[in-house]
């Protein structure tokens, strides 16, 4: 997929900028070799799980594409999943599949990276899987005409999102006249061009073991795996380079960008060229970015005092130039130019009187704190060191820690003085638009035939079939001690010394459709909105302060968290709780948190998501079910403040409410700081029910969502069935659910709705069972033309799992899937939070994923066949169209 090294996100989710590197490891936990051939190679231990992370960055990318053909690196990606000479590309899908499906690739403007996350007794395959495919490619007509389809889904895909126009045309005009003027992803005219042989010269030139910087992280044996990976790619030849593209940068003119969004609120964006990630001054950009977004800063006040829904500030930056950009959310029907006006007047004084030392202070105590966070996921380790040494050109991600502390406030307002020219700014503002009603229709026309059958037995390598010859139920690392508190909280937690930080994730049991109050829907998000501005003791700016102190972040509302050193376990902890247990709620932040949350209403019930959304589940549950309540303006305008502190008292439980710890930290003296904390919180009454209620099978239908700014359709397909998170019936289920949509190639929907006929990017398959109810969903997207067809396919597939038992090796497959994903979710602090979240919150055993495992081992192809036969209905999905009409 094509990927910018780093996204300028929505607004929603922009926040102070967040150093992309890690600490690094002790030195007996880093090996370094450059192999002969002059493929670079780091090993870096990290015994979290037993899993490892492996990472080919190639430095190549849609910089080196040639002239008109913008997208060559991005399709040479995609053919990389089609098979080398030595391994088919069957062999391939299935391989990984084994593996636990956990691969991906992305192609950037100057590196494409490949990526495994694989437990790590499967580590041979993973290199060899990449030492075949870097020494040569099997790019055939065929098989390009059969991807071409596919990644041409994938552009309409990205060309129907305006945060993707939009940055299609900021890169243009920052960027003009250098490689960085097109995005990696290509255009469908160029890809009708591309032929297969282009494809391998491309290979040929730049896919070279000296052009290639290989990292593996995880649970190994540093000097042990650079010989392994000595063995396995040592003889690929080295080829000479190809002369790399000159980056003349001209002058930025101020200009202007207007566009349609179907988003339910609109984005204004200020924009200036920055330093790149190789620049002497990235670091100061770094600092300055994570000063500006700091949410002391006056473009986060936007947002809290009114003036802006939100408002922030982000860096993406390139090897060579970065873009700075600062965003403000305005209200749909609302003008967007006070909007504007503020945001130009907070980064004219940032250029004029610099930016306040104890926001840059702030912001590098926690740049350099990240360093020390990163090492809490493997993947995360791995991918810190792969853009240290490849998009950086660093010798470790740790480089940018000296970096960092070099810093001053005058390297940083001297930064802000030669960037926030006026005359060098790019202005964009995306407006709201309606796109029209949805329209319901008794649903499709015929089925079409595409001829399709499993395919036979995939003979693998030898090397691979020994890897997956026995099926096992996988050692958990997880060893959480759980607590119960006298005022019925609970308490997990697990233990981890990877690294000096500790992590809190929790979860009050709320559920506004069945506890606000009739007419008073909105009042949980006015809420959630509030807790933003303090406690009792401490204002927000005091509170944020108090925070940036110890380096730690925190948010509080129902779904609360904490991430801090773990020397300021404690003090994070009693900050945490001082908000969440005593919110102010003052009156004048509630009359600024009602109007923005009922302007967003506003805009989101007029949104073309939304309408896809409440019409699908308006078809699929019966009048008068509670999921069905949504606030209007007019609601949300007539709540009160005292409505909003009764609801908050009524809902927020310690009985009702679960947290995990995660981290350097004893249990005990983990149990001790939470009971001092939260030991003081009381509930009244009977703890409340939160689950919805039983509901029917639905009946069979369709409806479509015009949206104007969508090229290809987004299709949701959806059921209710008789099957809870409770079930056993789930386990048989959901080894079925790989057979369909599991391990990518090797899965029946990929091969019959991508491989085969292009009629698809991705599609995916999944189950949301509650503790009463559950739903079945297929979604995925395409071209309005061959929306018919893609559901015609997913119905003929669905059916054939009923009539028919899966084949062995495909039973097999979907049990490696499942049983590796298992030490996969136990590979970052957030996963294991997550998880144990989860399963605590529901009053399920913590051990629930070893207990799957050894349910899957046990069912048979017979099960699985069973269980579709009697809880899916192929023939009874609503399916919910957004953008074009079908044709």
């Amino acid at each position: 997929m094509f990927k910018p090294v780093q996204h300028l996100i929505l607004a929603a989710a922009l926040a102070a900028c967040a150093i992309p590197s890690s600490a690094a490891a002790a030195a007996d936990d880093v090996a370094r070799a450059t192999l002969a051939n002059g493929l670079r190679v780091v090993v870096v231990r990290d015994a979290l799980a037993p899993v490892v992370t492996t990472e080919v960055s190639y430095l190549v990318g849609s910089d080196e594409a040639p002239p008109g053909f913008p997208g060559t690196a991005h399709a040479l990606e995609h053919m990389m999943f089609r098979g080398s000479p030595g391994l088919s590309k069957d062999q391939l899908a299935a391989i990984a599949a084994n593996m636990g499906g956990s691969f991906n690739a992305q192609t950037t403007q100057s590196v494409t990276q490949y990526f495994f996350n694989t437990p790590a007794q499967d580590l041979d395959v993973a290199l060899r899987v990449e030492a075949l495919r870097m020494r040569a490619l099997d790019v055939a007509d065929a098989q390009w005409a059969k991807e071409r389809g596919a990644i041409e889904q994938e552009v309409a895909r990205d060309l129907s999102s305006p945060d993707f126009r939009f940055y299609s045309q900021l890169t243009a005009q920052m960027y003009a006249g250098t490689p960085y003027e097109h995005t990696p992803l290509g255009t469908r005219a160029s890809f009708d061009k591309t032929t297969a042989a282009a494809l391998r010269q491309f290979h040929q030139r730049w896919y070279a073991p000296n052009n290639a910087i290989l990292v593996v992280a995880g649970d190994v044996d540093p000097a042990a795996t650079v010989a392994q990976v000595r063995a396995v790619f040592g003889d690929i030849p080295r080829r000479p380079l190809p002369e790399r593209p000159r980056f003349e940068f001209k002058p930025v003119r101020a200009s202007a960008i207007a566009l349609p969004t179907d988003s339910p609120y609109g984005s204004v964006y200020l924009a200036w060229r920055m330093p790149g990630l190789r620049s002497p001054d990235y670091a100061a950009a770094l600092v300055l970015a994570g000063a500006l977004g700091s949410q002391r800063a006056a473009l986060f006040g936007m947002g809290m005092d009114g003036t802006a829904l939100y408002g922030g500030y982000s860096l993406d930056a390139l090897p060579q130039s970065g873009i700075g950009t600062a965003v403000g959310i305005f209200a749909r029907g609302s003008d967007p130019q006070p909007v504007l006006n503020q945001m130009r007047a907070i980064l004219a004084e940032a250029a004029t009187h610099g930016v306040a030392p104890e926001l840059v202070e702030a912001a590098k105590r926690k740049a350099i704190a990240s360093l020390e966070f990163q090492k809490n996921s493997v993947e995360g380790l791995a991918n810190s060191w792969s853009f240290a040494l490849a998009f950086q050109g660093l010798a470790s991600p740790d480089a940018m820690k000296a970096a960092i502390e070099a810093v001053t406030p005058a390297a940083v307002d001297a930064l802000a003085r030669a960037s926030f020219d006026p005359d060098r700014a790019v202005t964009a503002i995306l407006t709201p638009q309606s796109s029209g009603r949805p329209v319901s229709s008794k649903g499709f026309g015929g089925t079409e035939s595409f001829g399709a059958s499993p395919d036979q037995p995939v003979p693998l390598p030898d090397w691979a079939a020994r890897a997956f010859a026995q099926l096992e139920v996988p050692r958990s690392s997880l060893a959480p001690v759980s607590y119960t508190l006298a005022n019925g909280l609970r308490l997990v937690v697990q233990p981890e010394s990877i690294s000096d930080t500790v992590n809190l994730y929790g979860r009050v049991r709320t559920n506004q459709d069945l506890q606000a109050p009739a007419g008073q829907e909105g009042v949980a998000d006015v809420l959630d909105g509030l807790f933003a501005y303090g406690s009792e003791s401490r204002d927000r700016l005091a509170l944020q302060r108090a925070l940036d102190d110890i380096s730690a972040r925190a948010s509080a509302g129902a779904s609360f968290s904490l991430a801090v050193p773990a020397n300021h376990f404690e003090q994070g902890v009693a900050l945490l709780a001082d908000n969440e247990l005593h919110p102010a709620l003052p009156a004048a932040a509630f009359a600024v948190v009602q109007r923005q949350q009922a302007g967003l209403v506003a805009g989101q019930i007029e949104s073309p998501d939304f309408l896809a959304q409440i019409g699908l589940a308006q078809a699929l549950l019966p009048a008068g079910d509670p999921a069905l309540r949504y606030a209007t303006p007019q609601q949300v305008q007539g709540l009160t403040l005292a409505q909003v502190r009764q609801y908050y008292g009524q809902t927020f439980r310690p009985d009702m409410t679960t947290i995990v710890i995660v981290g350097k930290v004893d249990p005990e003296a983990a149990r001790a700081v939470i009971e001092r904390a939260f030991g003081g919180w009381r509930a009244s009454g009977p703890a409340p029910d939160v689950d919805y209620p039983p509901v029917p099978p639905n009946a069979p239908g369709s409806l479509h969502v015009p949206d104007s700014s969508a090229v290809q359709d987004s299709v949701q397909m959806a059921q209710t069935i008789a099957v809870t998170r409770d079930d056993p019936v789930r386990f048989a289920l959901n080894l079925g659910n790989e057979v369909l949509g599991g391990g990518f190639y090797a899965s029946r929907l990929y091969r019959d709705l991508r491989d085969r006929t292009g009629l698809v990017y991705t599609v995916s398959t999944g189950f949301d069972l509650d503790k009463h109810r559950g739903t079945y969903t297929v979604s995925f997207g395409s071209d309005s033309a061959k929306v018919q067809a893609a559901r015609a396919a997913i119905v003929r597939d669905l059916t054939q799992m009923q009539r028919e038992p899966v084949s062995a090796e495909e039973l097999q497959r979907a049990k490696s899937i499942l049983l590796r994903q298992i030490p996969l979710s136990e590979a970052s602090f957030g996963a294991i939070g997550g998880q144990l979240l989860t399963l605590a919150s529901q009053g399920r055993p913590l051990d629930a994923l070893s207990i799957a495992a050894r349910h899957y081992l046990a069912l048979s192809a017979a099960d699985v066949q069973q269980a579709y036969a009697q809880k899916i209905r192929p023939e009874a999905f609503v399916t919910a169209v957004k953008g074009p009409a079908p044709k």
